[in-house]
């Protein structure tokens, strides 16, 4: 199993809290690698939230052809955070030539575009970007959207964390998302580590997702240039929770209605049957297999985790106004937010979302049985 663990504060905090968190949790993963998501971003990155920023990782030959690219399209660096990496490499880690995090102003043309315009331009040109690196294997790149930072590599997480200096004021954030991997059913790949991100959505899955070929061949059929890659049957989450977003124009508490849809002898009572009906069986592929936990983040910085049916993977929630964490493990919670009032954690349930929103001042519970917000 994998083991994750998220925290939305009201104030930057550093990565290193997470990372501490999944080393305190470290008897549920193998320690073979992290994924780190960082969004409401402090430091320098708060005056420019609308400044896309790149992630990935690069070696010397492929960032001389991405700087060459940027520049045709209109890119120029306003910011970017240098990883000094050490002499002495750590065990299991692949040596790297830059780690790239770099925000940039956009071109002078794009001022005119409206914000979907923008968003669908910078997935594309993030597609773009995998796609030379994927040619020539110099370019790994995670993320390319404004606010966000990932970061991802091989190796122990918190080994990795001092390695990379990850303690940085420049990487302090509201909201971070860890997740330690243990690679089970792949060949070690960056890109299938989690957690994965699309258009501001991000998901991290503990658990597998026997359902995974049925799911990708209906979400490749939707012809959204952005529902590709699939080197983990986790990515898949990501995508869901876009396409219910923004394919069906519904809510995060209808994400699970989604996957794990209610039976159709607990539908028939429910007070919007119909819809649910309608929208079971017109979603059917996307249903899923578990069993998973699933811990996301909407473009609005709200957190949500989720269980499937089968309830085998561990999850709780909890925290305090201005602070609430997402943990595989009781013990990772404890580690970051001690002084909280335990008897209100909560381990969310088969029919629940639990969410924090962005005033980060308490946790929600949205049950399956009760009546959903629609829109009209």
């Amino acid at each position: 199993m994998c083991r994750l663990f998220a925290l939305t504060s009201k104030d930057p905090v550093s990565p290193m809290l997470a990372i501490n968190a999944l080393d305190v949790m470290k008897e549920g993963h193998d320690g073979s690698g992290v994924g780190l998501l960082l969004q409401d971003l402090g430091g320098p990155f708060e005056e420019m939230k609308d400044a896309p920023i790149l992630s990935g990782i690069f070696t010397e030959d492929g960032i001389r052809r991405l700087d060459l690219f940027m520049m045709e399209q209109g890119f120029l660096t306003k910011y970017k955070v240098t990883l000094k990496l050490p002499k002495k490499t750590i065990d299991g880690t692949p040596r790297r030539d830059l780690y790239l995090v770099r925000a940039y102003d956009m071109p002078e043309e794009w001022e005119a575009f409206d914000s979907d315009l923008v968003a669908d331009k910078l997935m594309q040109l993030r597609l773009r970007i995998r796609a030379m690196g994927e040619e020539k294997r110099d370019m790994i790149v995670f993320s390319f959207w404004p606010d966000t930072i990932m970061i991802k590599e091989i190796g122990d997480p918190l080994q990795l964390a001092e390695y990379l200096g990850l303690d940085k004021k420049e990487l302090y954030a509201r909201l971070i998302m860890a997740q330690g991997r243990q690679n089970t059913n792949y060949a070690i790949n960056l890109y299938a580590c989690h957690p994965f991100f699309l258009k501001g959505y991000c998901t991290m899955t503990n658990g597998e997702n026997t359902a995974f070929i049925p799911i990708k061949d209906f979400l490749t059929s939707r012809d959204f240039p952005g529902y590709t890659g699939y080197q983990s049957d986790s990515e898949v989450f990501a995508h869901i929770l876009h396409y219910t977003h923004e394919g069906l124009g519904l809510g995060v508490e209808t994400y699970k209605h989604v996957i794990t849809p209610l039976q159709d002898e607990e539908l028939a009572d429910h007070p919007d049957a119909a819809f649910l009906t309608s929208l079971k069986n017109s979603c059917r592929p996307l249903i899923i297999d578990g069993p998973n936990c699933v811990i996301g983040t909407l473009p609005d910085h709200s957190l949500f985790m989720v269980q499937d049916r089968k309830k085998l993977r561990p999850g709780v929630v909890g925290g305090k106004p201005g602070m609430f964490a997402f943990s595989s493990e009781i013990c990772g919670l404890d580690a970051v937010i001690p002084d909280r009032d335990k008897t209100k954690d909560i381990q969310p349930m088969r029919l629940d979302t639990a969410i924090v929103s962005p005033e980060r001042q308490e946790v929600e519970i949205c049950r399956q049985t009760e009546a959903l917000n629609l829109p009209l």
